[in-house]
């Protein structure tokens, strides 16, 4: 059945929401969904490795990408709630060429003997004009779901497995990105990883710019009904906001910590081997929240999962090699990726009408401030204390994480709600 604003979606009763769902967006908007995200999460650590090849200075490197990522902070919820008013294709196509473009421009200037300021400000400007696929996309299936005719239960459930499935994709491309970068910096040139950036920003956010669900990204596709851009300011989707800034402290922190735990143990090189233990485990783990049972309501997962975290975190203080090190991650990653599938699934379910993208890339600019911040602080702590003072730093981080879920139990009580399970 084409896709339509108004065309509701009743499930053939042979059929599980999750199939419904599939057939719905169509099984190739996953495959495009996935590769369009990648761009960004090579842009990041490609900027990096660029810069310090062409400028011999790693602190160059350091600042270039921290304006990337502050580029990012400032605009996404903006472009949001652009897609949010206009539409999500416009929005995506322009930011799909002034990023290509921009990226480009970004290789000859860093390579072209300019003033360091003006490749910071470049590196700022290619973070500011990232399409914000991850939270497009999930406002894209939010609005699909909503559309299909569900009991309310199964509404809640379906949307929870969603942002499992979402969380675990951003995981995964976070992961295999920066090994996508040094594959392609090895094989080709340093400044190879940026230009493939460009190449798949046109190719493949295009193509998510041009499928169907694009036009059906939420359910309040008229101006009478979207609800006023104050509403994204409610308690539920702040308190979200926080858990999601929280957890982007959790993930700098613990790399940074980590970086500098296995440099002072002689085993550098494993750095991002055991990072990436924690990351497949967290998007292992957050493909299976939809299969959780409906009385673990989303805030005592939130909790619950929280704790798992923290233990983690609290092993990897006493680790001693790379070993104690991979398991104590482990742990931890079996905990971090539900905690950010059942937040993002709160919000989707607290978002207003019409609203979606906005709060979603607002939870997704909350990450990456988080991680941005905890990166800079631990990096200085950890250069002047230590690895071993360092890594209490996660610990303070999954402790702030907990602080808003025990938040969230008391703001959720005040949530006008359909689902029970998810105030």
């Amino acid at each position: 059945m084409p896709l339509t604003d108004s065309t509701p979606v009743r499930p053939a009763t042979s059929d599980s929401p999750i199939r419904t769902l599939a057939a719905t967006v169509g099984i190739g908007y996953f495959a495009i969904a996935l590769i369009a995200r990648l761009p960004y999460a090579m842009i990041v650590v490609g900027v990096l490795t660029m810069v310090v090849d062409a400028r011999g200075s790693l602190a160059v490197g350091g600042l270039t990408s921290a304006m990337v990522g502050l580029g990012t902070i400032a605009t996404g919820p903006l472009i949001g709630a652009a897609a949010d008013r206009y539409g999500q294709r416009p929005v995506l196509l322009l930011a799909t060429l002034v990023q290509s473009a921009v990226l480009i421009s970004l290789v000859a200037v860093a390579y072209g003997g300019t003033a360091d300021g003006v490749l910071l400000a470049v590196s700022a400007l290619a973070g500011a004009t990232a399409p914000q696929v991850s939270p497009m996309s999930r406002a894209r299936l939010v609005g699909a779901i909503d559309r299909m005719r569900l009991e309310a239960g199964a509404r809640g459930r379906l949307q929870e497995s969603t942002m499992g499935y979402e969380s675990a994709v951003d995981e995964t491309v976070f992961v295999f990105g920066p090994v996508l970068v040094g594959v392609i910096a090895i094989a080709a040139t340093p400044a190879a990883p940026v230009l493939a950036a460009a190449g798949l920003t046109l190719v493949f956010v295009t193509a998510f710019a041009l499928h169907p669900t694009a036009r059906t990204a939420g359910l309040a596709g008229h101006v009478a009904e979207r609800e006023p851009a104050r509403a994204v300011a409610r308690p539920g989707i702040l308190v979200a906001a926080a858990g999601t800034f929280a957890t982007g402290l959790f993930f700098g922190a613990m790399l940074t910590s980590l970086t500098a735990f296995a440099e002072e143990s002689g085993f550098p090189e494993q750095t991002g081997i055991l990072y990436g233990i924690m990351g497949i485990g967290s998007a292992l783990l957050a493909l299976g929240v939809g299969l959780l049972p409906r009385r673990f309501a989303l805030p005592w997962r939130w909790i619950g999962f929280t704790t798992v975290v923290l233990a983690g975190a609290i092993l990897a203080v006493g680790a001693t090699g790379a070993v104690s090190m991979g398991w104590a991650l482990a742990l931890a990653g079996c905990g971090i990726g539900p905690t950010l599938a059942t937040i993002y699934a709160l919000a989707a379910a607290r978002s207003p009408r019409g609203r979606e993208a906005t709060v979603m890339a607002v939870l997704g600019s909350a990450v990456v401030v988080g991680q941005a911040l905890a990166s800079m602080v631990v990096g200085a702590l950890a250069e002047s204390a230590g690895a071993a003072v360092a890594l209490w730093a996660p610990v303070a981080a999954v402790v702030l994480l907990l602080t808003f879920g025990l938040l969230n139990v008391r703001v959720g009580r005040r949530v006008p709600r359909e689902d029970t399970s998810a105030p």
